[in-house]
């Protein structure tokens, strides 16, 4: 029978509930348990498709095609392990099966309400998602005493009551702030968060106190006393160097042994942490570092730098970055700044090199298209993801093939040169204005060209021979297939605009190379990577390869970008 953890927030959001239930299942799963992990979102959004950047962070996309929070990106990462969508629930979610299934007559007259209804259908989505597994660790979005809350608080109970207390445990991650004026660690609105859980009929089994610094023992038992949560189930969990440090630090004070014999369960086996160790450690204190800016359009909010809209991104570097033992330090950069003043493209002299992200829209567009062309023309490394891939097909268009006027359709539906245009089947869709869930989504197989650039990077890192299994399996879903001679790879997408088929002889014959692309059944080739010979590294590609990067097993693309920036900074 599968056992469950609960994780819940207290005090203030973003406190480290994410990192926290994806240390635990790193570490539950050393122990030897099958152990997956499960994110709750409180908001009425069906999905994290249509969220802003800026205020939500960036969306997460699943193999399946799940647009999801980014929680579940921390939680691939640490677990290694892909996650389909049905472990992301939100209220949107639950409250449409439930009006869904009571059109349709499923509750056979009964009437439908909050309780008992919206609960169950939650417990029913837990189970699902959890099936299969020892171990499934939910995280409630949100914070203790938040009204959305409520029926989620609601279902954990009502999944304890079925399965037993032995069968679910309750993790209480709290912030304990240290006020300026006093300089002391406060524990009132820990035990305040703690009260109001109780409201919610939960006593958690464990409490995690996030702080700047150590939470030292006269906290603990202060906390403890309030809380009936014996001291050594209180856990400090300060701010590190990197989050991948988190799982050691809770280990230290042996909190995979204590969880594991709060649910009945004894180790499978010693977890090594030996590979993870070493990898954190050159990640941490690395031999040199490298420079690298990220041209992007969501970088700030107010006075802000919102590192969150391109997370990924910024993981994929430092995985790449610590399997060369090699640092990577990020400038983000907001592209208006180079269509204010050109003059200030020659900052990017300063960097070993220069990524592009994804994003929607004009905004910065032009700045992009200026930066890739310096980077291009200057021999500084590029890498280009999404939008990326598609800035610098019609940059090469207008600097190269000679058409000034080349652009995209989705920012100018009138270019006598649509180089980036909407399929067909997309038209549609934005006519009928049905924006969420409805681009290109999830994993899609690209076939490879021999002895290209790409190819060989994904020869290198391994990535041909692990996707081997999931190329197979995709092809049999989809009714596919490729010849035995076929380098067949499989990368997450999330777009409309593809490069469009009438412009690529044109673009190829003036030495650009397309250097992968995905054939849909209709024998349509859609492409996907860019490459330029005799350049450091210019590379580009139509999907989101930052989706698939790991700890210990970095994106290709990215594995090169940094190798390249390196040799450029030696």
């Amino acid at each position: 029978m599968t056992k469950f953890v609960v994780v819940m927030g207290g005090v203030i959001s973003g406190v480290g509930k994410g990192i926290t239930t994806a240390s635990l299942g790193k570490i539950i799963k050393e122990y030897g348990y099958k152990t997956t992990l499960i994110k709750v979102d409180p908001y009425i959004n069906y999905d994290a498709g249509t969220l802003r950047p800026t205020e939500h962070g960036e969306v997460w996309v699943t193999d399946d095609g799940g647009e999801i929070d980014q929680d579940l990106g921390n939680y691939e990462r640490f677990m290694n392990q892909d996650m389909p969508k049905k472990n992301n629930m939100t209220t949107g979610q639950v409250y449409k099966s439930v009006i869904d299934r009571e059109r349709q007559g499923g509750y056979l007259g009964a009437t439908v309400q909050f309780i008992p209804h919206i609960p169950q259908e939650i417990v029913r989505r837990i189970k699902l998602a959890a099936e299969g597994y020892d171990v499934a660790i939910i995280e409630i979005g949100g914070t203790v005493g938040d009204s959305e809350n409520i029926p989620f608080l609601f279902a954990a109970k009502m999944l304890e009551q079925e399965l037993g207390q032995e069968s679910v445990a309750y993790v209480l991650v709290t912030y304990l702030p240290i006020p300026a004026n006093v300089q002391e660690m406060k524990t009132k609105p820990t035990q305040q968060a703690i009260k109001m859980l109780r409201e919610e009929g939960i006593f958690p089994d464990f409490i995690v106190c996030r702080a700047e610094k150590e939470v030292d023992d006269v906290r603990k038992k202060k906390i403890a006393a309030s809380s009936f949560v014996r001291t050594e189930h209180i856990f400090s969990a300060p701010d590190v160097a990197s989050i991948y440090l988190v799982p050691e630090h809770l280990e230290q004070e042996k909190f995979g042994q204590k969880l594991l014999a709060r649910l009945h369960l004894a180790p499978r086996q010693q977890p090594d942490w030996t590979v993870w160790n070493d990898l954190v450690n050159k990640m941490v204190k690395p031999k040199s570092t490298i420079s690298v800016a990220i041209v992007g359009k969501y970088v700030s909010l107010g006075d802000y730098t919102i590192a969150d809209s391109y997370l990924s991104i910024d993981q994929a570097l430092k995985h790449a970055g610590a399997a060369l033992d090699v640092g990577v330090a990020v400038t983000w950069l907001d592209a208006q700044r180079f269509e204010q003043d050109p003059s200030r493209l020659q900052e990017l002299e300063e960097y070993d090199g220069v990524l592009v992200p994804g994003g929607f829209g004009a905004s910065g567009i032009e700045g992009k298209i200026a930066a890739i062309n310096y980077v291009r023309t200057h021999n500084i490394p590029y890498l280009g993801i999404c939008y990326g891939l598609q800035l610098a097909c019609v940059e090469y268009a207008r600097s190269v093939c000679g058409l000034r006027a080349a652009h995209t359709t989705e920012v100018d539906q009138n270019t006598p040169h649509p180089i980036i245009d909407v399929l067909f089947a997309q038209k549609q869709v934005l006519a009928e204005h049905r924006y969420g869930g409805s681009m290109r989504l999830g994993a899609y197989p690209a076939i490879l060209m021999k002895n290209s650039t790409v190819e060989s990077l994904y020869q290198q890192t391994g990535r041909l021979t692990e996707d081997e299994s999931k190329v197979a399996q995709y092809a049999r879903e989809h009714s596919l297939t490729f010849s035995a001679d076929d380098e067949v790879i499989l990368e997450r997408h999330r777009h409309r605009y593809e490069v469009n088929p009438a412009y690529v002889d044109q673009l190829q014959e003036k030495g650009l190379i397309f250097s992968g692309y995905y054939q849909r059944p209709d024998g349509t080739r859609l492409m996907e990577f860019i490459e330029l010979p005799g350049h450091p590294y210019f590379v580009a590609t139509q999907a989101h390869p930052e989706f698939k990067s790991r700890l210990g097993n970095p994106s290709p693309l990215f594995f090169g970008f940094v190798r390249a920036c390196k040799e450029r900074a030696e």
